[in-house]
């Protein structure tokens, strides 16, 4: 049997449905992965990316660090660096195009809370109904 260090509960990455996961973590590793029983979404079941598909966590081609294009080149950034980038140039656009030339496609590997907070950003900040989803395809 293994040993682990400690558990992490946290909710599955894959689509909005929130199934709750416990990541058994050994030397900074996620090393398996169960489920409550007892939980009400998923009831200790999960689909097979869920209980297997967590090895992108460790992977050495993953991104930690966001990145901006300089001269040509990607390079580090810090990540207020990267959003006050991204704010600015999305500002840049609406000033120069209006609100409704943005438009935002959010992901079913996010959560239902995550999808809401980025339509509140494309309505109530950037001024667009230019939503959409991926589930939706």
């Amino acid at each position: 049997m293994l040993h682990y260090d400690r558990q992490v509960t946290t909710i599955c990455p894959y689509c909005g449905v929130g199934c709750n996961l416990n990541l058994h973590i050994k030397d900074d590793r996620i090393v398996r992965v169960t489920s409550f029983y007892d939980h009400p979404v998923n009831r200790g079941n999960l689909c097979v990316k869920g209980r297997f598909g967590l090895e992108y966590v460790h992977h050495p081609d993953r991104l930690t660090t966001p990145l901006i294009r300089r001269n040509g080149r990607l390079e580090p950034a810090s990540w207020d660096e990267a959003l006050g980038l991204v704010a600015e140039r999305l500002n840049a656009i609406k000033a120069e195009s209006g609100p409704d030339s943005i438009a935002l496609l959010s992901s079913a590997k996010c959560s239902n809370e995550d999808n809401y907070l980025m339509q509140k950003l494309a309505r109530q900040v950037i001024g667009t109904h230019n939503i959409d989803h991926c589930a939706r395809l």
